[in-house]
């Protein structure tokens, strides 16, 4: 019965471990293409600031098109990276969050 509980617990610890790398990664993926799109919505959009936008962008992102926009910050930004960045700029939830923070930024 004890054995079963440490193996329990050890399988527990191992997918906690798991999990932490997971998320470790996801967040240097998540750096890595928002200096990326922080970039390109700078170069696009100029005296805009892009932070806000940037952000809206990632968050509407999937992991894949993380990926990709972040391998972009190793091997450099090409056209279809920006055409990425700018279609995913374009979808709803991107442009509600754009407007929202906005909003913020002439209130606030």
């Amino acid at each position: 019965m004890m054995q079963k509980v440490f193996a329990i617990c050890g399988v527990s610890a191992t997918l906690a471990g798991c999990q932490m790398a997971n998320q470790a990664a996801d967040t240097i993926a998540r750096d890595q293409a928002k200096g990326v799109v922080n970039g390109i919505v700078t170069d696009r959009f100029p005296g805009v600031n892009a932070a806000p936008i940037t952000d809206c962008v990632i968050d509407a992102a999937s992991a894949n098109e993380i990926l990709r926009i972040a391998g972009a910050s190793v091997t450099g930004v090409t056209q279809s990276t920006v055409n990425e960045v700018l279609e995913i700029g374009q979808r709803p939830q991107s442009v509600q969050c754009i407007a929202e923070n906005s909003l913020t930024v002439l209130a606030g």
